[in-house]
């Protein structure tokens, strides 16, 4: 219930008349079943535009930090994750990571749209990095339609660090389904696993337009903060 109030009578056309968003391709989501939308990740915002602007609910596994934050800020932000119907996760890797997989699997199972951050975390800088290979494990267990999604400008709307949005407009670029079932039963190799995941960031860099480098961003964020120290 609060889902569809938030997203069609409060925020949803809110947003629409404020930042004037422009969706292309939404007609490659299908009307019914499940499927995983693999989104690339220029800000904190892209949880919000990418769910309220889909017509079909999107179930987002987030970081944990969201569901645990201090104070009035982290109050709302957990109140939106919870009411919006976003799953916490823990990114610290290990059975933490299978814990992940194991969510995102049940959400497939239940027939609903799953989004994903194949690149684990939020850009630096705009660029698009490589993707986590989590994805593509999911997308061959539960053989379901993967399309990828591009956000638009997003990162101009609230950057990494910012606390307050700016006014732009921005878009979201849905491409068509990735047919994956020539791999089917080779989830458990690791590189069918690399190959899976690199095509979908192919892909995603395609209908972005971003600059693809080939590191994860979590690596970069890593270096900055040696360097910031």
């Amino acid at each position: 219930m609060a889902y569809f109030i938030l997203k069609n009578l409060i925020l949803g056309p809110l947003l629409r008349v404020i930042f004037r968003p422009w969706v292309r391709g939404i007609e490659n989501i299908p009307a019914s079943g499940a499927a995983i939308l693999a989104s690339n990740h220029l800000s904190f915002s892209d949880s919000i535009f990418l769910p309220l602007m889909i017509r079909r609910p999107v179930v987002f596994l987030a970081k944990s930090e969201y569901f645990t934050g201090k104070g009035v800020k982290g109050a709302l932000t957990r109140w939106f994750f919870k009411a919006t119907g976003q799953l916490p996760i823990d990114r610290s890797g290990g059975k933490a990571s299978e814990a992940s997989l194991n969510t995102g699997l049940g959400v497939l199972a239940q027939g609903q749209v799953l989004g994903i951050y194949p690149e684990g975390t939020r850009s630096p800088d705009g660029k698009l990095y490589r993707g986590r290979t989590g994805i593509a494990r999911m997308v061959l267990e539960a053989k379901v339609p993967v399309l990828p999604v591009a956000m638009i400008d997003t990162e101009k709307v609230q950057a990494i660090g910012q606390r307050f949005p700016r006014i732009r407009r921005i878009g979201i670029v849905v491409g068509a389904p990735l047919d994956f079932s020539r791999f089917d039963g080779m989830e458990g190799d690791r590189i069918v696993l690399r190959a899976v995941t690199d095509e979908i960031m192919y892909e995603l860099m395609k209908i972005s337009g971003q600059e693809y480098v080939d590191v994860y961003a979590s690596s970069v964020k890593e270096k900055q903060a040696r360097l910031a120290r």
